[in-house]
């Protein structure tokens, strides 16, 4: 989560909210790729940390799935990161703020728990929650 962490401090000194992401290989403890928030940057609403962190993988492996990964993100993933990590066949959600108004993972529709999500992966909170929220807090009290 430390990387993750790394990655959301970047973007928000892009101007992007302080989102980041690591997928990694569990067996080897490698990071396959890792992301913060660029949708500012790249004028894209879909350049999301997870999703960037997502395709960045999928290049890297030659492979749509990540099947075995883990992914690793500041900020619980909102419906369409939820339905990415689905897709890709992610093996494990590390997440750590909550969020309450945009999450779709423990929050609001709750994705993996629809009976029409294809998979689920094995989901733990709050890992980094602290640090994470913290950032995302800073970030917006500075633009009010």
């Amino acid at each position: 989560m430390d990387i993750a962490l790394d990655e959301a401090r970047a973007a928000a000194a892009r101007g992007e909210v302080p989102v980041g992401a690591v997928i990694l290989d569990p067996a080897s403890r490698q990071v396959v790729a890792a992301a913060g928030n660029r949708t500012r940057e790249l004028n894209d609403p879909t350049a999301h940390a997870e999703v960037l962190a997502i395709r960045a993988a999928c290049a890297r492996l030659g492979d749509e799935r990540l099947t075995g990964l883990d992914l690793y993100v500041t900020l619980e993933p909102c419906a369409m990161c939820a339905g990415a990590i689905s897709f890709a066949r992610l093996r494990r959600l590390y997440f750590g703020a909550d969020d309450p108004k945009g999450g779709a993972v423990a929050s609001g529709p709750r994705f993996f728990a629809q009976a029409t999500c294809h998979h689920a992966p094995e989901v733990y909170d709050g890992i980094g929650g602290e640090a994470a929220a913290e950032l995302l807090k800073a970030f917006f009290r500075d633009r009010r």
